[in-house]
Formats: C-alpha cells, sequence, structure tokens
C-alpha cells in the first residue's frame, strides 16, 4: 500500500510518502514570510500553500521514485488548524483524489502528532502516556489503543508553544519564539529569578501559562542587566519555567495512570532541554521522543496514521469538510 500524506493546518507546506510503515520521502516547507510579523498571517499562510502544495506534492514523489497512478490513498490533515490553511490542503487532496479515483482520508492533525511516536520505535506498546506540546496545543493524554483515548489534562489558556512565541516578542527574540528562546538561554542561569509556574496545586493536571508571560512582561518593564542578571539569564529562567511545569505534571500523570511508557508530541517536543530534563526526572519510566523531524508539523505523520486508519477497511467519503476546532476527544 502506498500512501501520500498532505498536511497543511499552519504554516508548514508539508507532503509525505508513506508504503507499509515505512516513510519513503517527507517534504516540509517552512513559509519564513511570517518571521516579520512576529507569528502567522493565516490570509498569507493559505496564499502560502496554494503556490508551494503543487511542486512539494511533486517533489515528495519524485524523491521517493513513486508515480501518481501508484497511490493508493490521500491523507490530508482536515482539522484542527487555521480554516484557511485547512481548506487548501483539503480541496488540493479531493481534486487529486477524484483525479486518481481513490480514496481521501481526514487525519487529526493531533493525532498524527501522537502516532508519529510509531514512527520513532515501531515496537511501542498501549497503554502509554503522551504529553502532547505545541503552539496551539498543550495536553496530557492516556493512550490505550487506537481510537481510545482519554484526555488527563490541557491547558486553560495559552499552549507552552504560545508562551514561548509571546516570551520571544517581548524578549525581543525572533520567530518561532522556541528556537529563538532556547538559543538565547544557552549559558544562561536558569535559577536567577523564579518565575511563576500556573496551576502547580497538588493534584492538577491542567496547565496555565498566560500568567507567566504577563508576569515576563512587567519584569522586562524595569529590567536592567547587572553583575548579578544578565538578559541571557532571564531568558533561560522563563524557558525553566516553562519545562518545570511541563514536567512536573507528566510525572503527575504517569502516577495517576500507573503507565510505564511516555511519549512526547509536538513541536515543543523538539526543545532538547526539555528532553534532558524528562531524561533525569523520570527515572525507570520509558521515555520516546520523535525524531527532530517529525516534532513539527509535517506530513509523514499524516501519511503514517493515514495508513492505519485505510488498513482498517473503513469506507472513506469526500463529503467531509475542514473543522478548525477539532478535538482528539
Amino acid at each position: 500500500m502506498t500512501l501520500l500524506g498532505i498536511e497543511t493546518s499552519c504554516d508548514e507546506t508539508a507532503a509525505a510518502i508513506c508504503r507499509q510503515g515505512q516513510i519513503l520521502s517527507s517534504i516540509v516547507s517552512s513559509q519564513v514570510i511570517h518571521a516579520k510579523y512576529g507569528g502567522v498571517v493565516p490570509e498569507l499562510a493559505s496564499r502560502e500553500h496554494e503556490k508551494l502544495l503543487n511542486q512539494i506534492v511533486h517533489k515528495a514523489l519524485k524523491e521517493s521514485c513513486v508515480q501518481k497512478q501508484d497511490i493508493d490513498a490521500i491523507a490530508v490533515t482536515s482539522g484542527p488548524g487555521l480554516a484557511g490553511t485547512l481548506l487548501t490542503g483539503v480541496s488540493f487532496a479531493k481534486g487529486m483524489g477524484l483525479g486518481l479515483n481513490i480514496p481521501v482520508i481526514p487525519i487529526n492533525h493531533l493525532e498524527a502528532h501522537i502516532f508519529a511516536n510509531f514512527l520513532a520505535d515501531p515496537t511501542l506498546k498501549y497503554p502509554f502516556v503522551c504529553l502532547l506540546v505545541s503552539g496551539g496545543h498543550t495536553q496530557l493524554w492516556y493512550i490505550q489503543g487506537i481510537n481510545q483515548y482519554k484526555l488527563l489534562g490541557e491547558t486553560r489558556d495559552d499552549a507552552a508553544g504560545e508562551a514561548f512565541d509571546k516570551g520571544a516578542r517581548i524578549l525581543g527574540l525572533g520567530y518561532p519564539g522556541g528556537p529563538a528562546i532556547e538559543k538565547e538561554a544557552r549559558g544562561g542561569n536558569p535559577l536567577s529569578h523564579r518565575f511563576p509556574r500556573g496551576l502547580m496545586g497538588k493534584e492538577s493536571l491542567e496547565f496555565s501559562f498566560s500568567g507567566l508571560k504577563t508576569s515576563l512582561l512587567y519584569f522586562m518593564y524595569d529590567f536592567q542587566e547587572s553583575d548579578t542578571m544578565t538578559k541571557r539569564d532571564v531568558i533561560a529562567s522563563y524557558q525553566q519555567a516553562i519545562i518545570d511545569t511541563l514536567v512536573e505534571k507528566l510525572k503527575r500523570a504517569l502516577k495517576t495512570t500507573k503507565a510505564k511508557t511516555c511519549v512526547i508530541a509536538g513541536g515543543v517536543a523538539a526543545n532538547k532541554c526539555l528532553r534532558n530534563q524528562l531524561t533525569d526526572s523520570l527515572g525507570n519510566t520509558r521515555i520516546l521522543f520523535p525524531d527532530l523531524s517529525y516534532c513539527t508539523d509535517n506530513a509523514a505523520m499524516i501519511s503514517f496514521l493515514g495508513e492505519l486508519k485505510y488498513s482498517s477497511e473503513n469506507i472513506y467519503s469526500l463529503d467531509f469538510g475542514v473543522q478548525p476546532n477539532l478535538k482528539l476527544a
């Protein structure tokens, strides 16, 4: 079975080819046009997808040495995401599906992030806890099998990735904020200032990062570098507050579920400080991190999950639309 995956939920235009669980090619084009605005401009993102999608799909086919006629099905992100960008990808997939007379499978973007960990380790077994942490979502899931998901906790306001982006803007750094903060935090003292950690009550599995962002904003109003604290120290301390919260809540989720395995998914999973602290903090718990190329939005995870769903012999209709606020469970 050969399956084409298409991902356009936000500002990455991506296509991938999956055959029998193996990724033959994965092409991702990140839209640099948004950098000067400090965030994604939805209309510009949609236009970029329209310009890039055809050539990205062509490149994925070429690199995999697969002909269009050899594709058995197309998997495409239908949500969650930006309405206009989702519509671009779904419309392209439906048009191509009709032209080739093959099924088109709608894929939940969040679900695909979770299943990207099976690409990291095909021996991964249920059940496990997943920390799904990205620009739009920060959630803890208990995964008992495909289509068997229990939400343990999620953010009540900003996602962790959003806290990185907004923090970077306050600090005068680039976009996207996560990589910019991680880079500038190197060499800084993460203990120089203790920023607040939200919703840290004894049993809470919920997240909150809006107070942290506000605290940074007020702190920087009067901040001046000194021998005891540099801007790099502030950046490291801000990053540490986010990481401490994520690690503590994941530890609680593992204790609650008694799961022996956890996986990390989403763009923030690429943060090396987060990876190192989780490895140091979780002892004998098995931790899986997807390859860095599968942390941020990509079509490999879309094609892989699409193949799993297509293999279950479900009948797929073209009568589906985009769902910008699509939930996982």
